[in-house]
């Protein structure tokens, strides 16, 4: 009894004592791997379990949620370097049709962890019966095809869609269409096109699921009799200037389509249509211009009566060689003289024949430019100047010049 006594009577230092360790535990815990709170570095995406297969939501949830939590370092460290481990779930388990407010549930694998809070804690959520309709496709024309083109039944892989979704938004269902545009076209188009789902008032229903949403459409573009699509032919006449070459010709429009009351003449044309005779007429530059075209009776254009038509010419390009050009200098400085090697040079120049047969002696200079050049010996690169701008230089030969620069009255050694 004695022992029992005594543990009794010393209990509250006994108690007192343990507390004490286990505060100077944590502490040293604390020091050593000291609790921080912060944000998880990664946006968690919001996990939507338990949904009854015969409901749907309607409207939308946050796609991701930002948990903030309190651990030690360590703990922090082990779960930044691991994925998975942090989850935001929203259970829907049992619950029916209506409105709900729910709490976002998160979940930590790592421990110790205490959760601080979500950058979305509560969602209200609107659960409906979900519905389903399966609805014919039809298919909408946008524009006119090409004149003297119509046309006929387009062919569709799938003629029927299963459309689901809230049942509210299936009751306004009332048609399913794709749309083609066939404005101008002279042949069948085949597309992949969306299905759109329309409700009574014409307006396209958002948020629904179309199975399939998308369907291959061929809409075949048929010719009607009497017409005919035919290749334009330049009719060109004459030369163009001597020194000149036709670079190219084009029309526009390169097709046109023909009209006969009689199939007859518009079967019996060749596969072309030439213009009236363009000719031209020494010319040395393009040329535009509209042409009528040549037409058996009884067959007519439809549409613009001329085409445009457009002959590019330019000059024939050629080469010339100049030798001993001379060199003029420029920029002496004032008290100064300067002599050079070479005093001559010989140039290769390309340009149009036209203008380089049209060349005349003053229209090329060379020239070594001294300006702000001291006494010295130096080395230029000449410069050539040629007043018809079509004409480049192609070589200067040779391409530097060595300038001995003295003061004037001196008797500088001469330049071989």
């Amino acid at each position: 009894m004695t022992l029992i006594k005594w543990i009794v009577r010393n209990l509250k230092t006994f108690v007192l004592a343990f507390a004490l360790a286990v505060i100077v535990w944590i502490s040293a815990v604390n020091t050593s791997d000291p609790t921080v709170t912060r944000d998880y570095p990664q946006a968690i995406k919001l996990e939507v379990i338990g949904l009854d297969p015969s409901l749907v939501v309607v409207g939308t949830l946050p796609e991701m949620v930002t948990v903030s939590m309190m651990a030690p370092i360590s703990v922090w460290d082990s779960m930044t370097q691991t994925n998975g481990e942090v989850r935001a779930i929203l259970d829907l388990s049992g619950l029916k049709a209506g409105k709900h407010a729910l709490k976002i549930q998160p979940q930590v694998s790592f421990r110790p962890v205490q959760i601080v809070g979500l950058s979305v804690e509560k969602v209200s959520i609107d659960l409906e019966e979900l519905g389903s309709v399966k609805l014919p496709v039809s298919v909408v024309l946008r524009g006119e095809p090409a004149i003297g083109y119509k046309t006929s039944t387009a062919q569709m892989e799938v003629r029927e869609v299963t459309v689901s979704g809230p049942r509210s938004m299936i009751d306004k269902v009332s048609k399913a269409q794709v749309e083609i545009g066939i404005a101008g076209l002279r042949q069948d188009i085949q597309q992949e096109l969306l299905v759109v789902v329309l409700d009574t008032n014409g307006r396209t229903l958002e948020d629904l699921n179309i199975n399939p949403f998308k369907i291959s459409v061929n809409q075949p573009i048929i010719q009607l009799g009497g017409y005919r699509d035919i290749a334009v032919k330049v009719n060109i006449s004459g030369q163009q200037a001597g020194g000149y070459r036709v670079t190219n010709i084009s029309v526009f429009p390169p097709v046109v389509t023909v009209y006969s009351q009689n199939p007859a003449l518009i079967a019996d044309m060749p596969g072309f249509v030439e213009t009236e005779p363009f000719s031209l007429n020494g010319e040395a530059a393009d040329i535009n211009a509209s042409i009528p075209l040549v037409l058996p009776n009884g067959v007519t254009i439809i549409g613009e009566q001329t085409v445009k038509v457009q002959v590019g010419i330019s000059a024939i390009e050629g080469s010339l060689t100049l030798k001993g050009l001379p060199v003029e200098i420029i920029g002496v400085g004032n008290g100064l003289t300067a002599l050079f090697s070479p005093n001559v040079v010989d140039l290769i120049i390309t340009g149009p024949i036209p203008m380089l047969d049209s060349l005349k002696t003053g229209d090329i200079k060379v020239i070594l430019d001294l300006t702000g050049l001291k006494v010295g010996k130096h080395t230029l690169d000449p410069m050539v100047q040629i007043l018809i701008n079509e004409i480049k230089v192609q070589t200067i030969n040779p391409g530097t010049i060595e300038v001995t620069i003295t003061p004037a009255g001196s008797q500088p050694t001469p330049l071989p």
